[in-house]
């Protein structure tokens, strides 16, 4: 039976929903039927690459993020563009890395994907531990610091990003 989700479209999440700049969101994008794709190393690595790149985010600002065997979190601040552009670049660029590196084009995520925005009160850093906490609730690791596919902007500065990315070999695109 298809997911109630994707039979209605890929615009289904965001009927009556509107972008709001400076607005955080967190973001939550499914591989196309859930199969778990990134559980691979080197396609997690290619999708965080894709992802991480300044281009995918464009004005946006990556907060927090997490790469599951079969989706992803962002915590994201949205820029000037809406929501639903942001989150279509950033899965674009992922669907480009690993469709090179397989040399095919079979579906990577799903159309639809779920969004939440954030109130001008709630805690970002609370959020951002929920995200990267993901690892430890699914049981794939006992520590973050052994999960190599996360990050957040408020670790101890470049050098924590920096230590972050090493753990999986993760260097960014400069593009």
């Amino acid at each position: 039976m298809p997911c109630p989700v994707e039979s209605r479209g890929h615009r289904a999440l965001r009927v009556g929903r509107r972008s709001e700049a400076d607005r955080p969101y967190l973001v939550t994008a499914s591989t196309w039927k859930r199969r778990k794709l990134f559980a691979d190393f080197d396609n997690a690595r290619a999708a965080c690459c894709a992802f991480t790149s300044p281009r995918a985010a464009g004005d946006s600002k990556l907060l927090a993020w997490v790469l599951m065997p079969d989706h992803a979190h962002w915590l994201l601040q949205l820029g000037n563009e809406s929501l639903e552009r942001v989150v279509a670049r950033m899965k674009s660029a992922v669907s480009r890395n690993l469709h090179h590196s397989w040399g095919n084009t079979r579906p990577i995520w799903a159309r639809a994907f779920h969004d939440r925005a954030m109130r001008r009160d709630e805690d970002l850093h609370a959020a951002a531990r929920y995200v990267v906490a993901n690892p430890l609730r699914a049981g794939l690791s006992r520590s973050l610091a052994d999960y190599p596919f996360w990050d957040a902007v408020w670790l101890d500065g470049e050098n924590a990003r920096a230590r972050t990315s090493a753990r999986a070999g993760i260097v960014p695109s400069q593009d």
